[in-house]
């Protein structure tokens, strides 16, 4: 039995050093089922010894290959419980994503094997958050699904990495399932249903917002887009600004994420945004509380005024509405998945209830 040990979208491969004809050729680690052993017994047997740490078995791969003296190879998917894989009876481990594969010389009876595999690890790990678009990660990337906007959203990125911009994902390429391939961002992503993103985080967030709107102030591209029905815009935005697309090191932005609706808007209606989610507006938060949080993200931005964000988010959640709705309408399937989970009747309902404590807000400024 040989153990398919995903995590993060990689398998786990190891190199032998004995018998002398396998020493240096790569395989899927395990060993012989003993004598009254089961086979998901033996396989996490196997694992501990090789490997000192714990694995369970979670599903098999087709077929089963003869070796030799009669044994046969069957391989089973497993994931790690407990430690980290150290080797003790081979010299070297590796993680290896699906197109790392073929970078290693594997032994003949582990290469039948391979096919199934790349295509599991394809699948990746579904990463957790958006409702757009079913991005996963795969090792140390993240693959999404491509539009028409994609290639605009790329020349995006590429200007702000060449304009040093810190806290964005590099493009890596377009894998063979017609995925953008963009670099993983480590992090914490502040779950907002029960907690709130802290001031400092907030206001952390609001200071790149001005460093990203001054790096794009020479960018130009006519699209498509995504994201659009801004008639006058004056930059370049990000467009959808939120706890579920950062995250964070303490206090610290570390990354900002799923880039699918940059596009052209104004910066008044990207922080309006920010102030929707992130004070979070749509929630019925203490007047006082939501007008000091208005503040940190106007202080931090340095533009317009907490008053003029305040009024400027019913706007732009109109414009979400009005967005998702048409582009529904056109077949966007991402948006289509938004549908599946209430919207934009559920912004409609919490835009009700704000535009009725914008003037408790509004005093409070």
């Amino acid at each position: 039995m040989g153990a398919a040990i995903i995590r993060d979208g990689r398998v786990l491969a190891a190199r032998r050093t004995h018998p002398p004809q396998a020493a240096g050729g790569w395989e899927l680690p395990g060993g012989k089922v003993e004598p009254g052993e089961d086979a998901e017994s033996a396989v996490v047997r196997e694992i501990g010894e090789e490997l000192g740490c714990r694995i369970a078995v979670t599903g098999h791969l087709s077929g089963e290959v003869p070796v030799s003296d009669g044994y046969t190879l069957r391989v089973a998917l497993a994931r790690i419980t407990d430690g980290e894989p150290v080797p003790h009876e081979h010299d070297a481990v590796r993680w290896l994503a699906p197109e790392q594969l073929d970078d290693v010389a594997w032994l003949a009876a582990d290469r039948p094997f391979l096919a199934e595999l790349r295509g599991l690890l394809l699948d990746g790990d579904r990463l957790l958050g958006g409702n757009v678009g079913g991005a996963v990660r795969i090792g140390r990337t993240v693959r999404r699904p491509t539009g028409p906007w994609t290639s605009s959203v790329h020349a995006l990125l590429h200007h702000l990495a060449k304009h040093q911009v810190p806290c964005v994902p590099t493009v890596l390429g377009i894998d063979e399932r017609d995925r953008e391939v963009l670099t993983f961002l480590p992090g914490r992503v502040v779950d907002v249903d029960s907690d709130l993103l802290s001031d400092a985080q907030l206001g952390s967030l609001a200071d790149w917002t001005r460093t990203f709107h001054a790096a794009v102030a020479d960018f130009d591209d006519a699209g498509p887009w995504r994201f659009f029905g801004v008639e006058h815009p004056d930059t370049v935005a990000h467009n959808d600004l939120a706890p579920y697309n950062v995250c964070f090191a303490g206090d610290r932005l570390e990354g900002v994420f799923d880039w699918d609706l940059a596009g052209p808007s104004t910066r008044l209606l990207e922080l309006a945004h920010l102030a929707w989610n992130g004070v979070p507006l749509y929630r019925p938060l203490d007047a006082a509380h939501a007008a000091c949080r208005l503040r940190v993200i106007a202080d931090a931005y340095g533009g317009p005024s907490a008053r003029d964000i305040l009024h400027a988010v019913p706007v732009r959640a109109r414009l979400a509405v009005d967005g998702i709705r048409t582009a529904i309408a056109r077949g966007d399937e991402g948006m289509r998945n938004l549908a599946a989970v209430g919207e934009p009747e559920r912004t409609e309902r919490y835009l009700a209830d704000l535009v009725t404590r914008i003037p408790s807000i509004e005093k409070e400024l």
